[in-house]
């Protein structure tokens, strides 16, 4: 599995070179991994419905840290969307873009390294393997939907897409370390045969489900997903159709095995699943873009498909499974139907496409296949997990029947938008001439079909469907012998059904009136999301304005106030005070802290900026020789070396301003508490630092370690061992702080040889510098 995965980004690495070449070619490539990627997922079905695939590489086991894999019911039927839809996506893309397009370069790569992550996203059996590929996706998606960046409505959906997902991710990894701490451990398959309960798992629970609603667009957060599609149709049909949004869906639905049965999990997945269903199927009706529509559609359907997986029922389960597949597939394709309509015709407004279906009967033979199947019209797919679910819930609690409710009034929305597609995009309306159409080849139709008829087949082959669904559902409570089927007689499903296709029709019969209505929304949420977003910038920019004065004193003073008020206070409600630190530990640590106090008093007191900076490395220094005292000669090296080089800096710098510090004297009411301030925080430091030497009783476990790898680093020296072997990058690192540094003193020793040479008859004059301090600095 993890071989898979690795080959999808290393593949998607080196496409670009391919692209360089041939643009056809290398979607041609990148639909290859993901094809071989099903294959092999239904070459290993028997196994992964019987019991489940496990595979674990541990790559830090200091840390307990893997990366564990699984192949399930669950896994199995969303890599057929991943890796299936994917592989038609990628060979549609042959036909779609054209060899000079500027998008075909990276989105040949960039469709295949999402393909990777999400297919590292559905077989993931531990919880920061999962976020790893989680946050994969997100940087994909944004590179995707912003492409070049170069259109300002490219832009705004990119950075909107990645704020919501990566702000729900960032909170779902919090939810993860608290549910794996509170379990005992990250594997999701230990966490749902042994789940744990408490105060904890209820708040890593609300904050998991967050971050699924983000991803799977779930009311509030939905309008990142409609505002996608200025991404081209491939990858909106991707993306936004077949996989990404699928994410959340698919962490409710694997974890809710385990935490069904609470409230604070199937409140919140009912309420906003059952709002997401109707705010984007009403919002449907009034779209004019056909991939507008669809993307409201897609919003609908996951609130749908939320309410099925967040339910907890086994049949609701089971009907999960169906509507998975079946979206996935009439979703591909109507989407890429979408693009060949606005391929042939140049446009997908509703309002200028007429008599496309007599043009194209084909292409309007297979959307129709794929609109009946969103329908829930017979014997698709999508009946048949329309069934099952009426059936989930046609029965109980009155809860269940209220959720029914609203599941019947999401189906009718989604027959009425259903109809207004097929009706938008290939109807002739009456007084507008037939749009000019040019036919599309055989590489923008045969993916549609492939995708189309896979719908039917499914509906009719239903057995395939249930094996897997039953696989998956068997660990939910509810009727073990429900099984998936066409047909299940007269009854109150069958009624239900019925009913959602006479009144979606009806609506859409109505669509003049209703129009108006629907694109007056009150569930704007894109509003809210752009008042929230300037909101931010406007308190951000307050609070800059009041915080960054420009005042290095305040800045200080801020830092020393933060450090007495929380280090300092809980240093003293700890009370461990040291009761034997003796004075001193050697007689030549008393000249040196006099020497150390004494320069630091009279910086304080001096005029001159010279004077300041000899007293300042003085400090320095003094710190130095207390560090070789108490043996750390490195830490002496290093403090030498970055005193000196701070004072050569200083002297060059100083030439350039004014000899004495020229700001009048402060007034004693503010040198009093910057005074007092000073002092508090500088007693709170030394008393701080104090209690915590004095808290070790013994000498650590790491330093017994270190001292016994140096010889095994061919040290004699443990200090030595730990800066060039065992703490390599940081030393690496700091040479490169003294490189730096070194870069910037020779500059001021260049600029100053520079002014000699152009002034050498009278001497330099810069700032408010005399002749003489220039003297007195460079000597």
């Amino acid at each position: 599995m993890l071989a898979l995965v690795v080959a999808h980004l290393v593949v998607a690495g080196l496409l670009p070179l391919v692209s360089a070449r041939s643009t056809r070619a290398a979607f041609g490539v990148a639909a290859v991994l993901p094809a071989a990627t099903l294959l092999w997922a239904l070459a290993n079905a028997g196994p992964a419905l019987g019991g489940g695939i496990d595979e674990t590489t541990i790559w830090s086991p200091a840390l307990g840290l893997e990366l564990s894999f699984r192949l399930d019911a669950l896994a199995l039927a969303m890599i057929v969307l991943v890796s299936g839809i994917g592989a038609v996506i990628l060979a549609y893309c042959v036909g779609y873009f054209g060899p000079g397009s500027p998008d075909a370069t990276r989105s040949a790569a960039l469709l295949l390294a999402f393909a990777g992550a999400m297919l590292g996203l559905v077989l993931a059996d531990d919880l920061l393997t999962l976020y790893v590929f989680w946050e994969l996706t997100s940087v994909a998606s944004f590179l995707l939907v912003g492409q070049g960046g170069e259109r300002r409505e490219e832009r705004r959906a990119a950075v909107q897409a990645l704020f919501v997902t990566v702000f729900g991710g960032l909170a779902m990894l919090l939810g993860f370390v608290l549910l794996g701490e509170s379990a005992g451990t990250y594997r999701i398959s230990e966490i749902l045969a042994d789940p744990p309960r408490g105060s904890v798992v209820t708040a890593a629970l609300l904050l998991i489900l967050l971050g699924a609603f983000t991803k799977s667009a779930q009311l509030p957060f939905h309008p990142w997903l409609p505002a996608a599609m200025v991404a081209p149709t491939p990858v909106s049909a991707y993306l936004h159709a077949a996989s990404m949004v699928k994410a959340g869906v698919y962490l409710v639905a694997r974890l809710s095995p385990a935490f069904a049965d609470l409230a604070v999990w199937t409140v919140p997945v009912l309420v906003a699943g059952l709002g997401t269903m109707l705010v984007g199927g009403w919002r449907a009706l009034s779209a004019t873009d056909l991939k507008r529509l669809l993307a409201f559609g897609t919003v609908s359907q996951l609130g749908f498909l939320m309410v099925l997986f967040g339910a907890g029922g086994r049949v609701a389960a089971m009907a999960g499974i169906a509507m998975l597949l079946a979206h996935g597939l009439f979703k591909a394709t109507l989407f890429l139907t979408v693009g060949t309509v606005d391929h042939s015709t140049g446009t997908r407004d509703v309002r200028k496409l007429s008599g496309v279906g007599r043009a194209l009967p084909g292409l309007a033979v297979a959307a129709a296949l794929a609109a009946a199947s969103m329908a829930g019209l017979p014997p698709l797919i999508g009946f048949v997990g329309k069934e099952a679910a009426f059936e989930a819930f046609l029965h109980g609690s009155v809860q269940n029947y209220v959720v029914a409710v609203g599941l019947l009034v999401g189906s009718v929305l989604t027959v009425a938008y259903s109809a207004r597609f097929l009706w938008g995009a290939f109807a002739g309306k009456p007084g507008r001439e037939a749009t000019d159409v040019h036919r599309p080849g055989p590489a923008l139709t045969l993916p549609i079909w492939l995708c189309a008829i896979a719908g039917p087949v499914l509906g009719i082959a239903t057995p395939i469907v249930d094996a897997d669904a039953a696989s998956y559902a068997n660990a939910l409570p509810g009727e073990q012998s429900y099984h998936l089927a066409l047909w299940h007689g007269l009854g109150l499903p069958l009624l239900f059904s019925a009913i959602a296709l006479a009144g979606g029709l009806a609506l859409h019969a109505a669509r003049g009136r209703l129009a108006p209505l629907a694109g007056r929304s009150p569930f704007d949420a894109q509003r809210a999301y752009e008042k929230t977003i300037a909101g931010i910038g406007r308190l951000g920019v307050v609070v800059t304005g009041r915080l960054q004065v420009g005042s290095s004193p305040s800045y200080l003073g801020t830092i020393m106030v933060m450090f007495v008020l929380l280090p300092g206070a809980a240093t003293v409600l700890a009370g461990a005070w040291p009761t034997s630190a003796p004075l001193y530990d050697h007689a030549v640590q008393v000249p040196l802290a006099i020497m150390v106090v004494l320069a630091a008093i009279a910086v304080t007191r001096t005029r001159r900026r010279f004077t300041a900076v000899l007293l300042v490395g003085v400090i320095g220094y003094g710190v130095g020789g207390l560090f070789i005292v108490d043996g750390a000669p490195d830490l002496a090296l290093a403090q030498f070396l970055v005193e000196t080089l701070s004072l050569v800096a200083f002297v060059f710098v100083l030439r350039r301003l004014p000899a004495d510090f020229t700001e009048a004297r402060s007034a004693r009411r503010v040198r009093v508490p910057k005074a007092v301030l000073g002092g508090v925080a500088g007693f709170a430091v030394a008393v701080f630092a104090l209690m915590l030497s004095a808290a070790r009783t013994q000498p650590a476990s790491t330093s017994a370690e270190l001292a016994r790898l140096a010889p095994e680093a061919g040290a004699t020296n443990v200090v030595s061992a730990i800066i060039v072997d065992f703490r390599a990058l940081d030393t690496v690192g700091e040479i490169g702080v003294l490189f730096v540094a070194a870069a910037g003193v020779a500059s001021l020793v260049l600029a100053t040889r520079y002014d000699r040479q152009r002034g050498a008859a009278q001497p330099v004059e810069s700032g408010q510098g005399s002749p003489e301090h220039e003297k007195d600095v460079l000597g």
